[in-house]
């Protein structure tokens, strides 16, 4: 298990990528947090483990927990068609990177010692396998998010913040109950699409994807707050007869570009990340 501080590397000079100035008026200059890397596969599998493991405690601290709902996966980089997943029977506010539970394309526990949810199988799996270019999918039954799915409609770009989803989230009308098999997991993979990074399952609720844990969990933090935004927005205009604003399309298109990419997704997740390992001592990482 990598210490603490190897955890919280990860700087480098990517200030113009991100966005920041990096440059005091004494001459110094700083760098930002960006995605590490590694010098063995064993070594990237360690942090996206304890990543995903944060994660989860994240979602923990935001109510994101209802019973043996909600899951979380990160692709593994050693077999790649093999995905890491949260076991059906640990509370998110509990789960350490010990309880992950690896499993094969067919849905047989390959590490672990608890089962799995059959749902988060059949989303997951047929995810991951459709979009190489993602590695982990984050799902819950979060109140605003799935409150907003009963709509059947995308988010309006009535928000700076709404421009993180910019054309890059859109919406699964096809609710067919509880997901027990793979066709569905095809269809919602389908209605993801190849460029989205989330997807408002009607009736359901909110599915993030990303390049890694990080990224996903906060495209969802994210996105449920947009749906209270959302919610709180309609109702407004419902009770006073004005019309919402709709950013347009140049300002959507440039902000978009300056918060709605992988490497800022990253990024936003770290503050929590170091959160959760301060208040819980690292415990998550066992």
């Amino acid at each position: 298990m990598a210490p603490a501080a190897t955890i919280l590397d990860g700087q480098s000079d990517n200030n113009k990528k991100y966005g920041g100035l990096g440059k005091a008026k004494d001459g110094r200059t700083f760098s930002v947090r960006s995605y590490p890397t590694f010098k063995t596969l064993e070594e990237e599998r360690r942090y996206r483990k304890e990543h995903l493991a944060a994660a989860f405690r994240v979602f923990a601290d935001h109510g994101y927990v209802e019973g043996i709902t909600g899951h979380i996966s990160v692709r593994d980089p050693i077999l790649p068609d093999h995905f890491w997943l949260n076991p059906i029977s640990v509370h998110f506010a509990h789960l350490k990177t010990s309880d992950l539970v690896l499993v094969n394309p067919d849905g047989e526990v390959v590490e672990g010692e608890r089962p799995i949810q059959p749902a988060a199988f059949a989303i997951h799996a047929e995810l991951l396998k459709a979009r190489p270019d993602i590695n982990s999918a984050a799902h819950a039954h979060s109140i605003y998010g799935k409150t907003y799915s009963a709509f059947g409609r995308e988010l309006e770009m009535i928000t700076q913040d709404s421009l993180r989803f910019y054309m890059q989230h859109a919406v699964y009308k096809n609710f067919g109950g509880i997901v027990f098999n793979r066709e569905e997991g095809i269809r919602i993979a389908e209605a993801l699409g190849t460029t989205n990074k989330a997807v408002i399952l009607q009736n359901h609720g909110l599915l993030t994807v990303g390049k890694t844990p990080d990224e996903a969990a906060w495209w969802f933090l994210a996105l449920e707050n947009l749906c209270q935004v959302q919610l709180l927005a309609d109702a407004a205009a419902a009770g006073s007869g004005n019309q919402k604003i709709i950013i347009d399309e140049e300002a959507s298109v440039f902000t978009n570009k300056q918060s709605g990419t992988p490497e800022k997704g990253w990024l936003a997740f770290q503050t929590y990340y170091d959160d959760v390992l301060i208040r819980s001592k690292g415990d998550f990482l066992q």
